[in-house]
């Protein structure tokens, strides 16, 4: 089994930051894109930022230069610096992953933290 393991979300002012991580563990032979996805009440599931085990990254356009996503790939890790957040930031996020497992590629989601930006 293959978990994904989120934590860094929480209550933020406007202007502040946070910094999301996501871990994931389980028998993992090799790892493909990692990244963030969001999903606030009453919208669809989008993506955030994306990071390739190369190292090329790929982000949404409302985040672009205020998040940064990086990753270690020895540890299996992918971490999302939000700075500048808005109330419009406000999700649930989610830690993405595309993973080599015994039964082959397959694309894996964590269970989700919540993010809340508000004065």
């Amino acid at each position: 089994q293959v978990q994904l393991v989120e934590s860094g979300g929480g209550l933020v002012q406007p202007g502040g930051s946070l910094r999301l991580s996501c871990a994931a563990s389980g028998s993992i032979f090799s790892t493909g894109t990692m990244g963030w996805y969001r999903q606030a009440p009453g919208k669809q599931r989008e993506l955030v930022a994306a990071i390739t085990s190369g190292g090329s990254t790929n982000y949404g356009d409302s985040v672009k230069g205020r998040f940064t996503i990086s990753r270690d790939n020895a540890k299996i890790t992918v971490w999302l610096q939000m700075n500048s957040l808005k109330p419009e930031d406000t999700a649930v996020y989610y830690c993405n992953a595309e993973l080599y497992l015994t039964t082959g590629w397959g694309r894996y989601w964590g269970q989700g933290t919540q993010v809340t930006v508000s004065s």
